[in-house]
């Protein structure tokens, strides 16, 4: 098959694609500038609708179409291929969207050539520090990048077709049941969207993502202990890492050898890390972290375990809605062992404490409220917030002279927040 017949072959699986696909609104749109002459990169884990959002984006208007993420191009001169795509579109061909760029070697220059020559580039990549690395180094300047994460709730219930009244008792209950099937199947598009089965999906994705992206980039030695390594952590949100423990457990001969794994899981957007607050970068940098999963429905789908718990899940969905909103967040813990989940902050100050807590229990309560007072001192922080499956409304509390308002929130609701 010649280069010509696969970027036509590509460009009618593409638009086979679309044809078939209900385009729900996301909410990065609106940080894409189609008309920009900077280069628009959108940058996730494979499936999450990194293409979709690109051509969503430059519907009517002319532009090539290159998924490097087929080895019948991996060969192929990258002139060779705008050769070919000049003879598919004609000269008056000026905006390309290149998918999968990771996987062209030395990407980086020939998309540097092609912005200077004064095409409007479009990218899409599943490998975050790749990505990053050759970025910086050649197109420093002249790209802005965005992360696109699996649908949101708010996203989720678009595609559902949502429309109850949140104001009515109904419309609340609907919503929280809702709530629950997203937090067991996810928000990949693909199982939201209800064509394919969560699990059979969820797990082939995975397992493409561990062979493609991890084990046949970086030539992984010991590949039954990567997949045991990325089960065990992906199906345990909010656990502490300790790269010793985990070199124990599974039998490696170093800890760098597990700090290598995890980076790339991590590259891959399979995991993501919370560090622990601090008001010194070298000490947040140092910190020991905290690991969440891509996504609830992957980490079911993928669990070591027979069951999930409901607290570490609820934990999770917060840590990925705090990354889709931005949000510079930490968690806090003090010497006495107290923590909190999230620690927010903007503009060198700490702006919100949250807790997350599915079940409420007298001795549950106090114990987050404790640790919310103490922190709110230490950090000098006034809003405070618990995330529960069910409570909401304000309260005074004390602890031992510390005074502060708690704020309860449901966390389907505080989900649907714009904040």
């Amino acid at each position: 098959m010649t280069t010509l017949e696969v970027l036509k072959d590509q460009r009618q699986e593409l638009e086979r694609g679309i044809r078939n696909t209900v385009l729900v609104p996301r909410e990065a749109e609106k940080t894409i500038n189609s008309h920009s002459r900077l280069i628009q990169v959108v940058s996730g884990v494979r499936r999450c609708g990194k293409s979709v959002l690109i051509y969503k984006i430059l519907q009517g208007q002319e532009f090539g179409y290159v998924n490097f993420d087929d080895d019948r191009l991996l060969q192929i001169k990258p002139n060779e291929i705008l050769g070919r795509l000049y003879q598919m579109y004609g000269k008056q061909l000026n905006t390309i969207f290149f998918d999968e760029i990771q996987n062209l070697e030395h990407w980086e220059l020939f998309v540097n050539r092609l912005h200077r020559a004064g095409f409007r580039i479009f990218l899409t990549g599943s490998n975050a520090k790749l990505l990053a690395r050759e970025m910086a180094t050649h197109l420093t300047g002249r790209h802005h990048t965005i992360e696109l994460w699996p649908f949101s709730f708010r996203e989720y219930l678009m595609a559902r077709n949502f429309q109850e009244d949140l104001g009515t008792t109904q419309g609340k209950s609907l919503a929280a049941r809702h709530f629950q099937e997203y937090m067991q199947r996810g928000g990949f598009p693909e199982v939201v969207m209800g064509r394919e089965e969560p699990a059979s999906y969820l797990k082939e994705l995975y397992q493409k993502i561990i062979e493609r992206d991890i084990v046949s980039r970086y030539n992984i030695m010991y590949k039954k202990t990567l997949r045991e390594i990325t089960g065990s952590v992906m199906s345990n949100p909010g656990r502490y890492l300790s790269y010793g423990k985990l070199r124990r457990q599974f039998g490696l001969g170093s800890d760098h050898t597990v700090k290598n794994y995890l980076s790339y899981l991590e590259e891959a957007y399979l995991i993501v890390f919370l560090s622990k607050f601090s008001f010194k970068p070298a000490e947040i940098e140092k910190s020991e972290k905290k690991v969440y999963s891509i996504d609830t429905g992957m980490a079911n789908s993928v669990s070591l375990q027979t069951g999930s718990e409901s607290s570490h899940f609820y934990e999770n969905i917060v840590a990925l809605e705090l990354l889709r909103r931005q949000r510079e967040s930490y968690y806090w813990k003090n010497p006495e062992q107290e923590e909190v989940d999230f620690v927010l902050r903007a503009e060198r100050r700490v702006i919100q404490l949250i807790q997350v807590c599915y079940h409420l229990d007298e001795s549950s309560t106090k114990r987050e409220i404790r640790a919310l007072l103490k922190a709110s001192k230490a950090l000098r922080c006034k809003s405070l917030l618990i995330i529960t499956a069910e409570r909401e409304g304000k309260e005074k509390v004390e602890w031992f002279g510390l005074t502060g308002t708690v704020e309860y929130l449901p966390l389907w609701k505080w989900l649907l927040t714009t904040s």
